[in-house]
């Protein structure tokens, strides 16, 4: 049952459209639970500033979660974020549910921001005929989990040998 008629008329659109917005809300809402459980955890000398970085990408995966979220809702698409959907069908790693050290957390949100973009890339290109609003909005989440990306990776040069 949908009350929301789809402005999307092809069922073949919306469906790749509704696949791409639902792959892309639960791999954020992983994101940003991930990211916290780190955010608790970690300990080491670059405590305070990985700490506050991790936080930046929560904030980061909530907002666009709940903006995939709405985009689903318009398009007459009833989004699931809830906590056995994510467990089932996300594509972030599980970390560690104890302390972190420092170097291991900036590891860590390397890798999960890594994975979380190769699947956004891939949503991007699913979605360009299909929905080019769509696709501007996951280009746009896209763009920022980069930027944090890139900054995890800067924290760690050290330990990268640069």
């Amino acid at each position: 049952m949908s009350v929301v008629k789809s402005p999307l008329a092809d069922e073949g659109d919306r469906r790749v459209v509704a696949d791409a917005l639902q792959g892309a809300l639960v791999d954020l809402v992983d994101l940003s639970l991930v990211a916290k459980q780190v955010h608790w955890n970690v300990v080491g000398p670059r405590f305070r500033s990985v700490h506050l970085q991790l936080d930046e990408v929560v904030d980061t995966a909530r907002e666009h979660a709940d903006i995939m979220a709405e985009r689903a809702a318009a398009l007459g698409i009833s989004p699931d974020g809830r906590a056995e959907t994510v467990a089932k069908t996300s594509g972030v790693d599980t970390v560690k549910e104890t302390w972190i050290r420092d170097t291991d957390a900036v590891q860590a949100l390397v890798e999960a921001l890594g994975s979380v973009i190769t699947r956004m890339r891939e949503r991007v290109e699913a979605t360009d005929k299909p929905d080019p609003v769509t696709q501007d909005m996951i280009i746009a989440v896209t763009g920022e989990l980069e930027k944090h990306r890139w900054m995890f990776q800067a924290e760690d040069a050290e330990g990268l040998g640069a």
